[in-house]
């Protein structure tokens, strides 16, 4: 199938993308890489599509001592590759390259990413992770919005008629940070059914300083496990702790899907949550006792 017609219109800045999405039924269109094939398959129906590939704004990586800002129209490659974040926050190349295939990447956006929310998207989970920031403009104003408060519900950002996401802000982590990001699919390249990632610091005593946890698809959003989080700070990992944690998924709601029952997305979530832990703190460990022999 082929879409329905539509009016076509690229747009050379904000201000004139934000003109245009005053027109009824217009949408905006990133990298496309979830939008073209829902209007192929007649599932969205549009008047007008509002393409921001041209405005340049939207397509710089801008890194300033502990804060990174993405413009939405970032390429998932684009972050794939960047030596500087990848230096600075390490989880994305990590995660990144499990999102879809190359080709895919070439053209998906980190803002198309955020506004599209599927269950499984890793880039909404590395920014809940990160405690992102998110920039939205229209025509009347310009303002900020926590991750946290962004992701409503399954496709359901928080954005109203006439918004645009323009940037995303991460603050990085220390450099001697442990991190890990894992997730599960019956192929590669497709969606996943569960996945977790967690960043981790230490102490001098090898004792969790900062953690966040978070996990995606087993719910209809990424869900930050802040309560597991005050359980393991200020702790050593140990077999038992990470059993704990492990055991309060059963207490998280969950949504089945075609591929998997709820009980086997808990399964398959404790699991990863497990691993990605014990290999956060790993390489955590590995990162202190390099930086000690360095010093």
């Amino acid at each position: 199938m082929k879409s329905a017609s539509f009016d076509y219109h690229r747009p050379q800045n904000i201000n004139d993308a934000l003109t245009l999405l005053q027109m009824p039924d217009y949408r905006i269109i990133a990298g496309g890489q979830s939008l073209v094939p829902m209007m192929n398959f007649r599932l969205v129906a549009v008047r007008g599509l509002v393409d921001l590939n041209d405005i340049s704004e939207l397509s710089a990586i801008q890194i300033d001592k502990n804060i990174i800002t993405f413009g939405a129209m970032v390429r998932q490659r684009q972050i794939e590759r960047h030596e500087d974040v990848i230096k600075n926050a390490p989880i994305f190349g990590e995660a990144i390259r499990e999102i879809g295939h190359r080709q895919t990447r070439n053209r998906g956006t980190i803002g198309g990413s955020l506004c599209q929310l599927d269950p499984s998207a890793e880039l909404p989970l590395l920014c809940l992770l990160h405690d992102g920031i998110i920039t939205v403009q229209s025509l009347k104003r310009t303002h900020n919005i926590k991750v946290a408060d962004f992701i409503r519900g399954a496709m359901d950002p928080q954005l109203d008629e006439g918004d645009i996401v323009t940037h995303i802000r991460i603050k990085t982590w220390p450099r001697y940070h442990g991190y890990a990001f894992m997730e599960y699919a019956r192929r590669a390249g497709d969606f996943a059914i569960g996945s977790a990632g967690c960043l981790i610091t230490l102490t001098p005593h090898q004792t969790i300083d900062e953690i966040a946890v978070c996990i995606g698809g087993l719910s209809d959003v990424p869900q930050r496990l802040h309560h597991s989080e005050t359980l393991i700070k200020g702790q050593k990992i140990n077999e038992t702790i990470i059993d704990n944690i492990a055991r309060s998924i059963d207490d998280l709601g969950g949504h089945p899907t075609v591929q998997a029952s709820v009980a086997f997305k808990k399964q398959i979530t404790k699991t990863l949550l497990k691993r990605v832990i014990i290999r956060a703190y790993d390489r955590a460990l590995d990162q202190e006792m390099h930086h000690e022999k360095n010093n």
